[in-house]
């Protein structure tokens, strides 16, 4: 998992890339789209506002094809993170939702308002809520992909 502290940051480390163009492009958009309405840019970049006041799931989540960026656009929350190899298989991997569930334990980090966090495909990872957290969720394809600074 790579943590920005801003989108500035972001936008200067991942400034190379249509789809990290994309990924710009939609969170420049936000003030045009309701919470938990999916929406997309060309056909390798869906997105949404999340809001989540909900517990913390049992299982950790992977994905193969597309990975996770989530812009904080307030609150905050803990981000429990492991290497898919240091974890239980509990449920394989769905080509139609693109995930696969683990069991297991990984390491902690909080983020919160203001900060960008990315999801490696290498990783799985589940969200302990702490308090109400409203978030761009963008879900990214793989192809021509690459993780700077990682």
């Amino acid at each position: 998992m790579i943590i920005l502290e801003s989108l500035e940051q972001f936008k200067s480390v991942y400034r190379d890339g249509r789809k990290w163009n994309r990924c710009i492009e939609a969170i420049e958009n936000i003030e045009n789209i309701k919470d938990g309405v999916m929406h997309s840019i060309g056909d390798s970049l869906v997105y949404m506002i999340e809001t989540n006041e909900s517990k913390q799931p049992e299982l950790f989540e992977g994905n193969r094809r597309y990975f996770d960026v989530h812009y904080y656009l307030a609150g905050h929350e803990v981000v429990e993170f492991a290497s898919k190899a240091d974890l239980t298989l509990e449920q394989r991997y769905r080509d139609e939702t693109d995930r696969e569930l683990f069991s297991g334990q990984g390491e902690q980090r909080e983020v919160h308002q203001g900060q960008v966090a990315i999801f490696d495909n290498n990783e799985a990872h589940r969200f302990v809520r702490n308090e109400p957290v409203r978030k761009v969720v963008l879900k990214v394809t793989i192809e021509d992909g690459y993780f700077l600074n990682k």
